[in-house]
């Protein structure tokens, strides 16, 4: 596997926020808690160990072996798990929605990134245990974000009335996905393989979290990763204190809402990822979960007839803190009271949200992780990188929108020069002789000058255009070959990581391709590779 690598910066693809976060700007310094370096998590295992209970691990790991019981781990996963028992032992986390067949294929780099984290972390600090671990959003109830996959420009839908958690979604109904899976994927090798896949996790378990599941650690169970379901009684008990102060003192909107307010006084490029309630929780119950709001002086369950009054909420907290569920908001909070975590891998939205927290966990008293962007990857075949190579294509031209790129194309190949600056810039010296004219007689003269500028700077833009334009058809032919490689590796103009599931991928390179993500993905170096599988 051949790497190159561009910045995210240049990729044009990731927010000023995201960008100014790896150049660590010192402007956000105040949002986060610690920059994502080896040395860093010296300092943030110190603060997890003063913080996190013993007994907190017991359950965690009695309620994980419990979740393990009817699933083929392997031997370094049960370690893994073991292991949490321990105070030297931490976690690296990564989360992401019950994605069909895990969704986009950057669902890969980020678990990858994960596993990769942990390897070098071991590595540095080798008295400590490292376990990566995937936390599945089986409270999520957006059905809509996660019913589908793209492969080969085609969505596949599973099609279904759906209501409450997605994690207890029956599987009903996906026999008709894999029958048009089947008929996509064709019959080869990695085809059986991927429809055998399918079916095992989506046909032989009862809901969409089981199915998950199995998946995620059919994929990556030799790497010893640890898959959380967090809907649990157990875990949501120990959780239980910090939704009670939610409920009562509504402190994640006080803080949240004025480091949103000190977010956007700090540029006017960042924008707010997610806005705070009041309460931010929701109820969960069966095919059921809907926010949790206060007035007229009870609790409400929205679009139900269930209310409580304070009293009878903090008692059915204590009762049945499963019903109870984190939002956008306190989910993170969640993972991390019932984690020994040191860091949260995710995209660029991700850590967006997680840059409106840290004043949050500072007043509730809980350690604020290490935030680390993900890998991001575009992966190309050998017969997609010898074109673009022969026909020079770079990787900064290659991430330029799909307008810009033909435009860049046809100037680069084209025996005419259509780049009309050097004329704009000496036609605007020529007026500014002018103007400095028309100031030493008369001024009135200033704004005719300032028409004529436009009128004649703007007829060479009109020339520019032309002569663009004629040399698009003149040299049409080569245009085409790199506008199809470009759209073969940007699909619908986006990047491919967030467009493509990662069957498509699978079909072409098989067990290769995870294998060569693992060795060539470094969650540390903040740069957006390109890669010839």
């Amino acid at each position: 596997m051949q790497k190159q690598s561009i910045s995210f910066k240049e990729t044009g693809y990731f927010s000023e926020l995201i960008c100014d976060y790896l150049d660590e700007n010192e402007l956000l310094k105040s949002f986060y808690n610690r920059f994502p370096n080896i040395d860093a998590f010296k300092f943030q295992m110190e603060e997890k160990t003063a913080s996190f209970k013993l007994k907190n691990r017991n359950v965690l790991v009695e309620n994980i072996q419990k979740q393990y019981k009817n699933l083929e781990a392997s031997a370094v996963t049960l370690a893994n798990i073991e292991s949490l028992l321990q105070p030297n032992t931490f976690t690296i986390t990564t989360g992401h929605q019950l994605n069909l067949f895990t969704g986009p294929l950057y669902f890969l780099f980020k678990i990858i990134s994960t596993i990769n984290l942990t390897k070098q972390l071991k590595t540095a600090y080798p008295e400590h245990n490292f376990v990566p671990v995937y936390w599945m959003a089986t409270e999520d109830h957006d059905f809509d974000e996660i019913n589908y996959f793209n492969f080969k420009g085609k969505k596949v839908v599973w099609n279904k009335d759906a209501s409450g958690a997605v994690g207890a979604l029956s599987t009903i109904g996906l026999e008709a996905v894999f029958n048009v899976i089947s008929s996509e994927f064709g019959t080869s090798k990695h085809a059986e393989y991927l429809k055998k896949l399918f079916k095992s996790a989506y046909l032989e378990h009862e809901n969409l979290a089981e199915a998950t599941q199995y998946l995620v650690n059919e994929l990556f169970k030799d790497y010893g990763l640890v898959i959380i379901d967090a809907n649990q009684r157990e875990l949501k008990h120990v959780f239980a204190p910090y939704i009670k102060e939610e409920l009562l003192n509504n402190s994640a909107f006080k803080t949240v809402s004025k480091t949103n307010e000190a977010l956007l006084k700090t540029s006017s490029s960042y924008k707010i990822q997610v806005n705070p309630r009041e309460i931010n929780l929701f109820y969960l119950d069966e095919n059921l979960r809907e926010r949790i709001v206060f007035e007229d002086e009870v609790y409400k369950v929205l679009n139900t007839t269930i209310t409580f009054s304070e009293s009878e909420i903090l008692k059915h907290l204590e009762e049945v803190p499963e019903r109870f569920s984190p939002n956008v908001i306190m989910r993170p909070l969640y993972q991390e009271v019932i984690l020994p975590n040191l860091c949260y891998i995710g995209g660029g939205g991700e850590l967006a949200y997680w840059f409106q927290l840290k004043d949050f966990f500072n007043d509730v008293k809980v350690p604020f992780p290490i935030l680390l962007l993900r890998n991001s990857a575009l992966l190309q075949n050998e017969n997609q990188f010898k074109k673009l190579k022969n026909l020079n294509v770079s990787l900064k031209h290659l991430f330029l929108n799909k307008h810009a790129f033909i435009n860049k194309r046809v100037r680069d190949i084209s025996n005419i020069n259509i780049d009309f600056s050097n004329q704009k810039e000496h036609l605007k010296k020529q007026f500014k002789e002018l103007y400095t004219l028309a100031e030493q007689t008369d001024k009135s003269f200033l704004g005719a000058v300032k028409a004529q500028e436009v009128k004649q700077v703007k007829g060479l833009e009109v020339l520019e255009k032309r002569l663009l334009k004629a040399q698009k058809r003149k040299l049409k032919d080569d245009i085409e070959r790199a506008t199809i490689i470009k759209d073969e590796l940007f699909p619908n103009q986006s990047l491919q990581e967030r467009h493509i599931n990662f069957s498509q991928m699978y079909l072409e390179f098989g067990d290769g391709l995870i294998k060569s993500l693992f060795s060539i993905l470094n969650p540390l170096e903040s740069t957006f590779f390109v890669l010839c599988v």
